[in-house]
């Protein structure tokens, strides 16, 4: 339930941040209350004390440079490889690896 809360609370700073509205606690529990998502009063007033510390755009830049300095790292940590195909690997051995697995199952949903 809690990452429920957060995750409401969330959608509810980045919806009021986006139109410029100054995030409260009383209007953090508004956002809420509008769209029917119940949670405990407490997230709405530690929500707000954190966007009164914090920035939201330096929360949101934050999160996006870490993704951006992981896909670099992890391009780098290849030798020549390039971003693209360091991301797509994975993907690749995870298909590979999901059809070994079903190919010993007795059902499967996609057979005729």
């Amino acid at each position: 339930m809690s990452s429920v809360c957060e995750l409401a609370c969330t959608y509810a700073c980045l919806a009021l941040h986006d139109d410029g509205i100054p995030v409260t606690a009383e209007r953090i529990t508004a956002m809420l209350k509008a769209a029917n998502v119940k949670v405990e009063s407490y997230w709405a007033v530690l929500f707000s004390k954190l966007v009164q510390k914090r920035d939201i755009d330096d929360l949101i830049l934050s999160v996006v440079g870490l993704a951006v300095n992981t896909t670099t790292a992890a391009a780098s940590a290849g030798g020549a490889a390039s971003a693209s195909t360091t991301i797509e690997a994975p993907a690749a051995e995870e298909k590979e690896q999901l059809k070994e697995e079903s190919d010993g199952e007795i059902f499967s949903l996609f057979d005729d």
